[in-house]
């Protein structure tokens, strides 16, 4: 199996779960610093990235912005569709995706995807039935450990440490 494109959800995966709101109505949310230099040289290394999350926020298209995530895709009610959308106008097929969320609007996207991933403070119900239950919690460094893990499991890891020498 050779990942080709990984798939992220964002609240609770890429970010703690938390929508703080400032006394002016800012939405404020936090991502790890780690998270975003996996995704970075995930893409390095030539494989694709999509921001697949149900809520929307300027601040989330900041974020994908500065990823240089361009398969991005917010405020979607149904996540499965929307992918299998993308892996039509890419030519990528199932098999080769690997999926990380974790609350109930996942469920389809995550069962779909030929691995699926979950935070380890994910729903109980999305756990059940990802292939990986990470040792990171949603913006603790979840998404760092699930591309680390695709990394190893690919036998890509000396392209991945090559990318910083």
């Amino acid at each position: 199996m050779s990942i080709k494109l990984i798939v992220l959800d964002v609240d609770g995966t890429m970010t703690d779960s938390r929508i703080t709101y400032s006394e002016a109505g800012d939405e404020i949310k936090s991502f790890n610093v780690k998270d975003g230099l996996a995704i970075a040289s995930w893409r390095r290394l030539g494989r694709q990235v999509a921001i697949i999350t149900g809520r929307s926020s300027q601040i989330v298209a900041r974020r994908a912005k500065e990823l240089h995530i361009e398969h991005f895709y917010q405020g979607v009610d149904n996540k499965k569709e929307v992918l299998d959308r993308l892996l039509k106008k890419l030519d990528i097929e199932m098999k080769h995706v690997a999926a990380i969320g974790d609350d109930l609007n996942d469920l389809p996207m995550l069962r779909a995807a030929a691995i699926s991933f979950v935070p380890r403070d994910a729903s109980p119900y999305v756990d059940k039935i990802a292939d990986v239950v990470l040792n990171k919690k949603g913006g603790e460094g979840a998404v760092r450990e699930m591309i680390e893990y695709l990394i190893k499991k690919e036998g890509l890891e000396a392209k991945y440490l090559e990318l910083w020498d």
